[in-house]
């Protein structure tokens, strides 16, 4: 992606459940944080809310070849990924600097909330809650950072 003429490779992706982005006090029933770096390693992450809906193609792909054991991350063949399925059609957003939310909570993140939530399923929500029941972290206060929004 490129943001202001800074490009950005996307790195990994991950799901949490619940969301760990809260829009007017409001939780989802999922949510995407999509992990990019640029050249000098600075990080921004693109987070896609998924509440319950319709099935989401994209996210059933993953779903299906979840690992069903702990262990190394794996490599699933045969199963092609396009990040841009996992995005809604309107690209509005929040943004504010951040840090990772997983250990060791790196700081200096750019963060991109996508304003439009994706439909899943039911039965994907339960999908990944078998093996990951809360795997988010706490809402953190804003700690007087500004938190911007785009005008769609």
């Amino acid at each position: 992606m490129t943001v202001d003429g800074h490009k950005y490779e996307l790195r990994q992706f991950h799901f949490h459940h619940p969301s760990e982005e809260h829009i007017n006090g409001k939780g989802f029933d999922l949510s995407l944080h999509l992990v990019h770096a640029d050249s000098k390693g600075k990080l921004a992450v693109v987070a896609v809310l998924l509440e319950i809906g319709s099935p989401n193609e994209a996210v059933r792909r993953i779903f299906d070849n979840l690992p069903q054991t702990p262990g190394k991350e794996q490599e699933i063949a045969g199963v092609p990924i396009n990040a841009k399925d996992f995005l809604p059609g309107s690209l509005g957003y929040y943004t504010f600097e951040g840090s990772l939310t997983t250990p060791p909570c790196t700081e200096g993140v750019t963060w991109f909330v996508l304003k439009t939530p994706e439909d899943v399923s039911s039965d994907e929500v339960a999908a990944f809650a078998k093996l990951y029941p809360y795997d988010e972290r706490p809402i953190q206060p804003t700690g007087g950072r500004t938190i911007l929004e785009t005008r769609y």
